[in-house]
């Protein structure tokens, strides 16, 4: 549905965005994984016709959108960071002034303010002012503004920033209903597990560049990432340690004072054998912890800091 080829753009010297590309497949939900100034934000504006590349093509339905940029205009829906809304006018009215620009009227536009509405949840809040609303649902209706003429592909450039943790949770359902409903959506996001809820693929994006792409799975196991087990024991023992390396599944251990770290090989095993060596052994386990593998310990792994340092 999608093709980015060899995108590139410049500011001055600096490189926002350093030579990617990337599909969407009609249908799926993909994120844009990164920290701020990864250049999440440039390569979609310039998918969004707002921005020109420098170099690259991107194909939309196998239309190249620098020469006909109205192929994808026509079929887009974009939610930038910034709220697009008319404080002192309802939330109705906003909603009402944006399908206008796409067109609607009448009967055509009233439903479609009723079905968006209700996908946001802002239904019983429509005939308030929006100056009036909480930061999230400011978000919500500047989303439902984008939604009122069933675009084809959804763009969402960072839609949580600075909202309440409901409002954040309501969004992302938000965002999985429009993409049952039919729309291809890009979100962007420095939020993982935003990412990790909600996209079928991810391309992860630092500095310009996109270091790694796949599902949430191809990428964990493109870095060989293991769980951990880590547990808090009173009285470890040599015997113990000994004990919990025997058992087939454990790959590595090692202990600190009252820690014990473990890093395990395979899949649905039972822990039962770890805690029977440590009651044997005369040791009182106080926490046990297990650490699955996240798109959080990927961007450690090929990068060397942390998604939000």
């Amino acid at each position: 549905m999608l093709e980015i080829m060899n995108l590139k753009k410049y500011f001055n010297k600096t490189k926002a965005v350093d030579d990617i590309s990337f599909k969407v497949e009609k249908g799926e939900i993909l994120g844009l994984l990164g920290p701020n100034g990864a250049g999440k934000s440039t390569t979609i504006s310039i998918i969004s016709t707002l921005l020109k590349a420098d170099a690259g093509k991107i194909l939309y339905k196998g239309v190249d959108i620098e020469k006909e940029p109205k192929k994808i205009q026509n079929e887009l829906g974009f939610v930038p960071q910034e709220i697009a809304l008319y404080p002192s006018l309802s939330g109705y009215d906003n909603l009402k002034f944006w399908g206008r620009i796409y067109g609607l009227k009448g009967d055509k536009l009233k439903e479609k303010i009723k079905e968006v509405s209700q996908i946001i949840g802002i239904d019983k809040r429509l005939n308030d002012k929006v100056e009036e609303y909480s930061g999230g649902m400011k978000r919500r209706l500047n989303i439902g503004s984008a939604l009122l003429h069933d675009p084809e592909i959804i763009i969402l450039d960072e839609p949580t920033v600075g909202i309440d943790p409901q409002s954040r949770k309501h969004i992302l359902d938000s965002v999985k209903e429009i993409n049952k409903k039919g729309s291809t959506v890009i979100y962007t996001s420095h939020y993982m597990e935003e990412v990790e809820y909600l996209c079928d693929k991810i391309c992860i994006m630092d500095e310009g560049n996109i270091i790694a792409k796949g599902t949430k799975e191809e990428l964990i196991e493109s870095i060989s990432a293991e769980e951990k087990i880590i547990l808090q024991v009173e009285n470890i023992t040599g015997k113990m340690i000994e004990n919990i390396k025997k058992i087939p599944y454990v790959d590595k251990i090692a202990y600190i004072e009252n820690e014990i770290t473990i890093k395990k090989k395979g899949n649905n095993v039972d822990y039962s054998e770890i805690l029977e060596a440590v009651s044997k052994n005369q040791g009182h386990l106080t926490s046990m912890d297990i650490k699955k593998p996240d798109l959080e310990f990927v961007f450690l792994a090929l990068t060397g800091r942390a998604l939000r340092d």
